[in-house]
C-alpha cells in the first residue's frame, strides 16, 4: 500500500507545483507527457521507465526556470527516484504482467566454504 501512495504522490506532484508546467516547458506536449505518466504511474504500468523520464523532465523544468528556492523541489526530484527504485509494487500493473519479485537476501552463514 506504501508503494501505491508514493505512485499517486509522484504522479500527482509534477501537475500539482512544476517549474516546466509554470511556464519554461509549459507546453502541450510537456503537460500532455506528464498528464500520460501520472495516468500510467497511478496504475503501476511501466514504473521505472516512466519514473525516470517525470525526473528527467523535473530536472529540466527547474534548470531551465532557475527556480532553486522551493523545498518542494526537491521532493519533485527525489519522489521519482526513490520510485523508480523501488519498483511498482504488488498493486500494479507491472505485477500482473511481469510477475511479483521477491528479493531473498541471504546472511552468508550458510555458505559452506571451510
Amino acid at each position: 500500500m506504501a508503494l501505491l501512495l508514493l505512485r499517486i504522490s509522484v504522479a500527482i506532484l509534477p501537475l500539482l507545483d512544476n517549474p516546466a508546467a509554470q511556464g519554461v516547458l509549459a507546453s502541450r506536449w510537456a503537460m500532455g507527457f506528464l498528464s500520460l505518466a501520472a495516468i500510467c504511474l497511478c496504475f503501476g504500468f511501466l514504473t521505472p521507465v516512466f519514473s525516470i523520464l517525470v525526473c528527467v523532465i523535473d530536472v529540466l523544468g527547474v534548470l531551465l526556470a532557475g527556480r532553486f528556492d522551493s523545498p518542494v523541489v526537491f521532493f519533485l526530484i527525489l519522489n521519482p527516484v526513490a520510485l523508480a527504485l523501488l519498483g511498482p509494487g504488488a498493486y500494479s500493473i507491472d505485477a500482473r504482467i511481469f510477475g511479483r519479485r521477491v528479493l531473498v537476501v541471504s546472511s552468508g552463514k550458510d555458505t559452506d566454504d571451510h
